[in-house]
């Protein structure tokens, strides 16, 4: 322990240059800020990078740009032995999240309610498949799709497996698909698959892309 009043004396080597206990600690410290310096530096240059590799869209998800927008939609359901057929108008806002998905929204009257639907899409690079969802205001059911396009390009299949219309308490794979006639004009497509594998048409729909939204 040091006399008070005085600091501890180090010696480098013998012929060389004395220091204080006091500035041998601030030249630790000094080398010690320089150190920790350095670690931020990488660091925040490592982060940088890390911030750098986020996934781009692919043509894929550029595919789903078309939804955006307004549209004006007209909806007609099949006749079967216990319903009539019904016809009913409503609309079908989309917009995209980012880059990588497409939120629908769609509103209709059938006269006695009001339907809500909400679909998202996108796509998943590593099944190579469309992903999506969709719930709406008439079940408890969330619909979980995957599909692809047909060899047009212009035609987006989604299947999804949900409650069977026709068996209460069973299942069955459903069929959505919106086939692009032109950038302001979508035909869709709502099917069932039976118990022979045939697909049964339960809805169509006619969506015309609002004017405003077409300049």
């Amino acid at each position: 322990m040091s006399p008070a009043g005085t600091s501890s004396i180090l010696t480098r080597s013998p012929g060389h240059e004395i220091f204080t206990m006091m500035e041998f600690r601030a030249m630790i410290l000094k080398r010690l800020a320089i150190h920790f310096a350095l670690i931020v530096s990488v660091s925040a240059i490592d982060l940088a990078a890390q911030e750098t590799q986020f996934p781009m869209p692919k043509k894929e998800h550029v595919w789903l740009q078309q939804f955006a927008g307004e549209w004006d939609s007209t909806s007609k359901s099949v006749a079967t032995a216990d319903h009539p057929a019904m016809q009913f108008s409503g609309k079908f806002e989309s917009r995209m999240v980012g880059g990588f998905w497409v939120l629908n929204e769609m509103t209709a009257d059938t006269g006695d309610v009001q339907f809500i639907g909400i679909q998202t899409i996108g796509y998943d690079e590593e099944k190579k498949k469309y992903v999506g969802t969709w719930i709406d205001s008439m079940m408890n059911h969330m619909w979980k799709y995957e599909g692809t396009l047909d060899d047009s390009g212009k035609k987006l299949s989604l299947l999804a497996e949900g409650p069977n219309m026709l068996k209460p308490g069973t299942t069955a794979t459903y069929r959505d698909s919106y086939e692009f006639k032109s950038k302001d004009h979508i035909i869709a497509t709502s099917e069932m698959k039976n118990e022979d594998g045939e697909w049964l048409t339960f809805m169509t729909g006619d969506l015309k892309r609002r004017v405003r939204d077409s300049q």
